[in-house]
């Protein structure tokens, strides 16, 4: 049995997920904490937040988002891969700095004007 606060809502549910008995969830106020639970132990994934270093900008970092979750696994390997990028300004927020990470949908997104 693995114990899990619910991150989706603000409830915070305290979940509890039988490994041994189907990924069954309990302690969860909405369906969202089931799904939630459930997956968080079979394919744990993670939107990323960082930055990357612009030039010609008043300040140094651009903060940078994945667009969408990826795999908990990759989360090191996209921190490393974003340690080497440098963009220009300007920059707009939504611009998309790194496309297709690893050969995925999911890019790497600027989240500020700059």
């Amino acid at each position: 049995m693995k114990e899990l606060i619910c991150i989706v809502c603000p409830n915070g549910c305290h979940l509890k997920v039988d490994e041994e008995n189907g990924y069954n969830v309990t302690g969860n106020k909405c369906e969202r904490g089931a799904e939630y639970g459930k997956a968080e132990l079979l394919h744990p994934v993670r939107v990323v937040t960082s930055t990357v270093r612009i030039e010609g900008a008043a300040c140094r970092r651009l903060p940078v988002k994945t667009s969408a979750a990826v795999d908990k696994d990759k989360i090191f390997d996209v921190m490393a891969l974003l340690d080497g990028v440098t963009v220009h300004a300007p920059v707009h927020t939504g611009d998309v700095i790194v496309p297709n990470l690893f050969g995925t949908d999911v890019s790497v997104i600027a989240c500020k004007s700059m």
